[in-house]
C-alpha cells in the first residue's frame, strides 16, 4: 500500500507548484499554497472538499497519513477496501486500530481539485464536527510553515537553501531557534527532533493535531518523574484514535529545552505514550511560529509571548508579548552563533502584514481565544463582525467568547444573528440549545435539538452531543434514538464505552427495555471494568428490575471509586430500605440529597422510591 501512496506525493506536488524555480545561488523562498486554519478551542482546524461537499478536517501534524473515521467514509459514502492490504492496522495514542482504505474521487484542497486521493480508515473520530485528519502525506511534500497564530499553515518550496536561516520573519538580532529534524520517511515520516527534560534525553514529535503537550511515561521517568512523585496530580484520560484512553497526570517540569530554547516550570500532562517520549501539540504551535524545513533536515521556530503550555487568560494587564508569570516562565532564546540572518540570505515569500481581511481577522481572533486572551479575542471578532456583517460564522464564533466572558445575553444575540443569517447554521443551534439548557428554557432547547436533529448527516459525531443535550431537558426518548444513530457507526471509537453508559442510563430511567439496557452496560463495562459510571448505571437497571443485591453489590463498587455519586449513594439507600435496612437506607439518602438537592424530586417523578 505504501508504494501506492507513495506515488501520489509528486503528483499533488506537481498540482501544487504553481511558480518555476529560482536561478542562481541566493536562498529564496517560494509560497506553493496557503491554508487557512481556524482554532476551533485548542484543535486546528481546515476546510476541503469530498467529492464536491466541504469537509472540516483537524490539521494533525503527528498523523502518519490523513485519516477519516469509519463514520465519515459512511456519511460520505465512500468504498472501504479491506483487501487491498490484507490486516491492515495502525496504531495511535489508546492502542491498535483496525483499517481500511478509501479512494476519494476529487478532493479539494488549496482550492485545487485533486483527483483519486487515498485515506486511510479507522480509529475514533477526533471530535469538533470534523470527519478526520489531514497528515504528513501532505504536509512533507514541501517545507512547512506553521503560523497558527494568525490562522494559516503554508507550504513552501526553498531553492539554494541548504545552509540559509529559514526563519525569515525574524528580524536581525532577534532570538530564534533551531534543532535537527529526523530524515523522514514513508514508514516514519514524522517531525521528531531530540530535546531534553530535566537534563534528560527524549525524543520530541511535533504533533498539532494533540490538544495539549503530553510527556510519554518512561520519558517523565528518566526525568525524575513519577505518577506517585510528590505534587503530581490525575488528569482524567486522553483520547487517541485508539479504542481505550489513557490515564494522565500532570506535574511540574523544572526545565524543558528544545533546540536552543528553554521553558522553566512548565506544568504539563504525562502519560503511557507507548512509542513516544513526547508529543508537542497546539498549546505549543499556538505560542511559537514554526518552519519545517524538510528541505534542510531542520526546524525553525520563534515565540509568539505569552504562556507556551500554561493557557490560562493572562492578568488584565499583561500583554501577549509579556512575559509570563510562574508557574510557565516564558522561553529563553539564545540565537546560534552559526546562523544566517533572514536579511541576508533569505527572501521572504511574502511580506506579512496586520490581517485586514474580515475572515483572516476572525481566524487571528480564534487564535487569541484558544490562549484564553479572550478580552483581545472579542476585539478582534468586533472588527471582524464589523467588516463582514452578513458573514454568520463570525457571530457564532463571538458568541463562543462572549460565553467565555460571562455574557450570555450577548452570546444569544449573537447566536440569535447567526440563524438569523443562517436557519441551517447546525452548530449554533447545538450552542443556543445550550445556553438556554442552562437558562432553564426546555421548550427552547428540545426546539433547537429538534432542529439540529433534521439537519445532522445521520452518521455524524454530533448525534453524541445531541442525546447528552436531549437527556439534560428531560427527553430520555429522544437521547435514546440520538444514541442508537450514534453507536450504529462508532464501534471503534474510544467513547463507545461512554454511548453505552448513556443508553444504559436512559432506559434506565425510562424504566423499559431493562434487558437491553443490561447488555448495553455490560458491553460497556467489558471496556471499561472499573468505570463508576458504568457500574452506577448498571444498579440502577439492577433496581429497576428489583435484583436489590445486585444493585447494591453494584453502588458499593462505584461508590468505592468514587464516594460522591449522588445517584450512587440514592440508589443504595432505596434499595437498603426495600431490605429493611432502614438505617443505613436513609443515611445514604440523606447523603445522596446532600450533594443533590433535587435528586429526590427526580427520583419520584420516574417512580424509584423505597
Amino acid at each position: 500500500m505504501f508504494h501506492r501512496l507513495c506515488r501520489q506525493v509528486p503528483a499533488l506536488l506537481a498540482l501544487l507548484i504553481l511558480v518555476p524555480g529560482a536561478h542562481g545561488g541566493e536562498c529564496q523562498l517560494k509560497r506553493i499554497a496557503e491554508l487557512p486554519v481556524t482554532m476551533n478551542g485548542l484543535q486546528p482546524t481546515v476546510t476541503a472538499q469530498i467529492n464536491g461537499t466541504d469537509a472540516l478536517f483537524t490539521l494533525d501534524s503527528g498523523a502518519f497519513w490523513s485519516v477519516l473515521s469509519p463514520a465519515s467514509a459512511a456519511q460520505y459514502k465512500l468504498h472501504l477496501d479491506y483487501n487491498r492490504v490484507p490486516g491492515f492496522y495502525f496504531k495511535g495514542i489508546g492502542g491498535k486500530v483496525d483499517a481500511a482504505i478509501t479512494t476519494v474521487k476529487a478532493f479539494t484542497i488549496f482550492n485545487v481539485p485533486l483527483h483519486d486521493i487515498d485515506f486511510i480508515v479507522g480509529g475514533s473520530d477526533v471530535g469538533e464536527n470534523t470527519v478526520g485528519v489531514l497528515g504528513q502525506n501532505l504536509l512533507r511534500i514541501a517545507d512547512v510553515e506553521y503560523d497558527l497564530g494568525q490562522g494559516a499553515m503554508r507550504l513552501i518550496r526553498a531553492t539554494s537553501c541548504k545552509k540559509a536561516n529559514l526563519a525569515y520573519w525574524a528580524k536581525p538580532g532577534s532570538g530564534y531557534s533551531e534543532m535537527e529534524i529526523a530524515q523522514p520517511t514513508p514508514l516514519e515520516p514524522h517531525t521528531v527532533g531530540i530535546g531534553h527534560l530535566n537534563g534528560a534525553k527524549i525524543r520530541i514529535t511535533f504533533d498539532s493535531g494533540a490538544q495539549v503537550s503530553v510527556v510519554g511515561l518512561r520519558a517523565a521517568a528518566s526525568a525524575g518523574v513519577k505518577p506517585d512523585s510528590p505534587g503530581v496530580q490525575p488528569a482524567g484520560g486522553m483520547f487517541g484514535f485508539g479504542k481505550s484512553p489513557i490515564r494522565t497526570w500532570i506535574a511540574t517540569f523544572p526545565v524543558l529545552k528544545i533546540g536552543d530554547e528553554e521553558v522553566h516550570n512548565a506544568r504539563l500532562r504525562f502519560g503511557d505514550l507507548g512509542p513516544w517520549d513526547m508529543l508537542l501539540g497546539s498549546d505549543f504551535f499556538l505560542s511559537h511560529r514554526i518552519y519545517v524545513a524538510n528541505s534542510q533536515g531542520k526546524l525553525y521556530f520563534t515565540y509568539n509571548g505569552g504562556p507556551v503550555f500554561n493557557l490560562n487568560p493572562p492578568p488584565p494587564a499583561q500583554t501577549a508579548a509579556s512575559k509570563p508569570a510562574a508557574p510557565d516562565d516564558g522561553p529563553t532564546t539564545e540565537p546560534p552563533s552559526s546562523a544566517v540572518t533572514a536579511s541576508a540570505d533569505t527572501k521572504e515569500p511574502t511580506k506579512d502584514s496586520t490581517p485586514e481581511d474580515a475572515a483572516a481577522i476572525a481566524r487571528h481572533a480564534a487564535a487569541l481565544a484558544a490562549r484564553r486572551n479572550f478580552e483581545q479575542a472579542l476585539q478582534e471578532f468586533n472588527r471582524a463582525c464589523g467588516l463582514a456583517p452578513g458573514e454568520p460564522t463570525c457571530y457564532y464564533q463571538r458568541a463562543r467568547v462572549r460565553l467565555d466572558l460571562r455574557q450570555a445575553d450577548l452570546a444569544t444575540s449573537d447566536l440569535d444573528q447567526a440563524l438569523k443569517l443562517k436557519p441551517d447554521y447546525l452548530d449554533a443551534l447545538v450552542a443556543r440549545a445550550k445556553l438556554n439548557l442552562f437558562k432553564e428554557n426546555r421548550s427552547a432547547v428540545v426546539a433547537d435539538l429538534d432542529a439540529a436533529d433534521r439537519l445532522a448527516a445521520k452518521e455524524s459525531d454530533i448525534r453524541l452531543t445531541l442525546a447528552s443535550l436531549y437527556e439534560k431537558a428531560d427527553s430520555p426518548e429522544q437521547a435514546l434514538t440520538q444514541l442508537d444513530l450514534w453507536i450504529s457507526v462508532h464501534s471503534q471509537d474510544a467513547r463507545l464505552p461512554h454511548a453505552l453508559n448513556e443508553r444504559c442510563w436512559n432506559r434506565a430511567l425510562e424504566g423499559r427495555q431493562l434487558d437491553q439496557a443490561l447488555e448495553d452496560c455490560n458491553a460497556g463495562l467489558r471496556h471499561n471494568s472499573h468505570s463508576p459510571q458504568l457500574l452506577d448505571s448498571r444498579g440502577l437497571v439492577y433496581l429497576r428490575s428489583g435484583k436489590l443485591d445486585k444493585a447494591i453489590a453494584d453502588y458499593n463498587a462505584a461508590l468505592k471509586i468514587n464516594p460522591r455519586i449522588a445517584w450512587s449513594l440514592y440508589g443504595r439507600g432505596v434499595a437498603e430500605l426495600r431490605k429493611g435496612m432502614t438505617g443505613q437506607g436513609e443515611a445514604d439518602i440523606a447523603a445522596a440529597t446532600a450533594l443533590a438537592p433535587g435528586l429526590g424530586e427526580t427520583a419520584r417523578k420516574i417512580g424509584v422510591v423505597p
